[in-house]
């Protein structure tokens, strides 16, 4: 996989394809299929539209550090780290910034404390968990696996498809996701801090607070920032279009899926808290574990706090239903979504929700010549 600056992660280019791709890296790819199995939403709470749902708590890390850096609470960090140093895992495979390029990310097998925590913080920027699944597969154990929502989902359809890979993946965690911004998302804001991205030595898209700001530091020592609100709203106009007709953005398919508790107000300097949807009976007891062993404090909340927490992401998988139709009927192809109630949320959008999903759908496959190829392909990719 490299980095296609304006575009993102993409599968390198060896040779020139002249038939249909085929094979199962492209079965289990999610942006081709995602569904829920039969019975997997039977009796499932808003009547399957936040996926299968067992429990939702609010939880932060006790390591004040780890709560003090991580994206929310630190929740997925010592969720992660506590599964190894417990030794029900052997690893935790995750994201961190890459050693060479601070605005790139790279997938780690970590296996201590240290390393894992090492990794805390969001990194809004293009991320492959899945190109290194090998290094679970051939690990001596089971291991977490930590992901956005489809690199989940991916993993799953993948598991499946080799038992030797099932066999070692432990533990799944969702991060909950709005898109992915692209690598020149990244590169404008940092410009419109005043500084040129190849003179960034560290990157930080949120943390040290909650939600905390974006913050780099140059090779030389000089620091700059900006809100958490006004970095992702520049950000997200650099997202993918896959991003813009997926209909999963809590991590569904995941034993755990971890985000962000909006329900209510944050105070000025408050300490970060998560939102934990336990998704499976595998996740319960994980999050059990690490409550009762004291890496994590929180509580059970009612199952109602999560729309309320996260009214863009129910609002957006709304009009992902009118985005996949009009692609429809203009003769583009589409994804697959089975099982994945959304017709109900396009039907609770204001008029205005409604008209922007289908007509502005239509804008954006124009502007972006979603008919022809996605980037050019003399743009160099990193």
């Amino acid at each position: 996989m490299v980095d296609v600056p304006s575009v993102g992660r993409r599968p390198l280019p060896i040779a020139e394809i002249t038939g249909g791709v085929r094979g199962d890296a492209v079965a289990a790819c999610p942006g081709r299929r995602l569904e829920h199995p039969a019975g997997a939403l039977d009796g499932a709470p808003f009547g399957g539209e936040w996926g299968p749902v067992l429990a939702l708590f609010e939880c932060w890390s006790t390591d004040p550090e780890v709560r003090y850096r991580g994206s929310s609470g630190g929740v997925v960090s010592a969720l992660a780290a506590h599964s190894v140093t417990s030794g029900a895992m052997v690893g935790a495979l995750q994201i961190q910034a890459s050693r060479d390029n601070s605005l790139l990310n790279e997938t780690v097998l970590n296996r201590t404390y240290d390393q894992i925590v090492g990794a805390a913080g969001s990194r809004y920027s293009p991320a492959s968990p899945c190109e290194r699944l090998d290094l679970v597969e051939a690990a001596e154990g089971p291991c977490v696996v930590v992901g956005k929502p489809c690199d989940i989902a991916a993993v799953q359809e993948a598991a499946r498809r080799r038992p030797a890979l099932a066999e070692h993946v432990g533990l799944t965690i969702g991060i909950f996701c709005a898109g992915t911004p692209s690598t020149a998302g990244s590169e404008q804001v940092i410009r419109g801090l005043g500084v040129e991205p190849g003179d960034v030595r560290k990157l930080d898209y949120r943390g040290e607070g909650w939600p905390g700001r974006f913050r780099v530091e140059t090779v030389s020592g000089r620091r700059a920032s900006t809100s958490y609100e006004e970095s992702w709203g520049a950000l997200t106009k650099h997202r993918q279009w896959r991003c813009l007709v997926c209909p999963d953005h809590t991590g569904e398919f995941a034993d755990l899926g971890i985000g962000d508790p909006w329900y209510r107000t944050v105070r000025e300097d408050e300490a970060g808290r998560s939102l934990v949807v336990v998704r499976t009976e595998r996740g319960r007891a994980a999050l059990a574990a690490a409550l009762a062993d004291g890496a994590l404090e929180g509580h059970e909340l009612p199952l109602q706090r999560l729309p309320q927490s996260q009214p863009g992401l129910e609002s957006t998988r709304g009009a992902v239903w009118g985005r996949v139709l009009t692609m429809r009927i203009l003769g583009l192809p589409i994804p697959r979504f089975r099982g994945m109630p959304s017709v109900r949320l396009w039907w609770k959008l204001p008029l205005r929700g409604k008209v922007t999903s289908t007509g502005g759908t239509w804008r954006r496959i124009q502007a972006r010549r979603l008919r022809g190829p996605e980037f050019d392909s003399q743009e160099v990719p990193r």
